[in-house]
């Protein structure tokens, strides 16, 4: 396979780095000499031609930047097979022989679906929920995570202020990777995700009253979005202690700012690594890091993978929550 021209997208949510990766993918391929096109608004763009040459001054200074300069979309569309084969045909007409999709699940799915009409794909994953099974690390998570830490940490001063009760709820729909990384860090009286099943009188009424016991008058309860509403936990903790818990919710703050210096170094090597992969020949590839290093899986073996959170997280939450 004589790689020439590669398109290059980024699709489903944003998360920081997503534009040091994309910067990564056209700086490597202009080295070798190839072509790289911006596919703007995810798998949309590919369907209706939304397209971009991308030079060395197109990708300047975007390293500290977040968001994404090629934008990102979901696309019902794509999901059909006719919206698979009007992609592919874009593809055709542009002369795009190879696709690097910078996203999640959903968005290596749809690579794994263009793949199937004959076009080759790398997928990188870019997804502050960290949820990709096959990859140890996932762009934007870094980020997101010292986010949330930082606006914990500030609402923390007032909570301590007037002895308050505080839920925060922060994302990940079907992953509390990043409820838990923020609970430990910030030191929560509680840590709720949807991985685990909650008895709510013991790992959140009896972490309060432990901390009071133990002389503290503010408590800070952290919940990823998909183990519950952070109001009506505030709710159930209001008829169980006569407390008045403030809810926040971080929401789509958490996928912006300035990405970190790990998400800027981890996305670059990746995008790397994906051109890489093009040039060697392979494809079908999930670009991965495993034990420290960036490696690759085949795309339909990765997304059969289920990351687990790990039980050392569950043992330190419950020895350092509530004291």
């Amino acid at each position: 396979m004589a790689v020439k021209r590669i398109g290059v997208l980024t699709s489903g949510g944003d998360a920081p780095g997503m534009n040091p990766c994309v910067r990564a993918v056209v700086r490597t391929a202009l080295y070798h000499g190839l072509e790289v096109y911006g596919i703007r608004r995810g798998w949309n763009g590919l369907i209706t031609g939304d397209v971009v040459r991308l030079d060395q001054k197109s990708v300047s200074h975007t390293i500290n930047r977040g968001g994404t300069i090629l934008y990102t979309a979901r696309s019902d569309e794509f999901r059909t097979e006719a919206g698979q084969k009007k992609a592919a045909s874009t593809c055709k007409f542009l002369g795009l022989d190879s696709i690097i999709a910078i996203g999640g699940d959903g968005t290596f799915r749809g690579a794994l679906a263009l793949s199937k009409q004959g076009i080759n794909v790398i997928g990188i994953p870019g997804t502050i929920d960290n949820d990709i099974g096959c990859t140890n690390y996932c762009i934007g998570f870094d980020t997101a995570a010292n986010t949330a830490i930082e606006c914990i940490d500030k609402l923390r001063d007032t909570m301590q202020s007037h002895e308050r009760c505080s839920v925060v709820e922060v994302m990940g729909r079907n992953a509390g990777y990043l409820a838990m990384y923020v609970g430990l860090a910030v030191g929560a009286t509680a840590v709720l995700v949807p991985e685990e099943d909650v008895d709510f009188e013991r790992d959140v009424i009896e972490k309060i009253r432990q901390a009071r016991f133990n002389g503290f008058t503010h408590y800070m309860i952290v919940v990823a979005e998909g183990a519950g509403s952070a109001n009506e936990i505030a709710e159930k903790i209001r008829d169980a202690t006569d407390l008045e818990p403030r809810v926040t919710v971080l929401g789509h703050i958490q996928r912006g700012g300035v990405p970190t210096g790990r998400d800027r170094v981890n996305a670059t090597k990746m995008g790397y690594t994906a051109v890489e992969l093009l040039m060697a020949g392979k494809t079908n590839r999930i670009v991965c890091t495993l034990e420290g290093g960036i490696t690759d899986v085949d795309m339909e073996e990765g997304l059969t993978k289920h990351k687990g959170m790990q039980k050392i997280e569950f043992d330190v939450l419950a020895a350092m929550t509530g004291i």
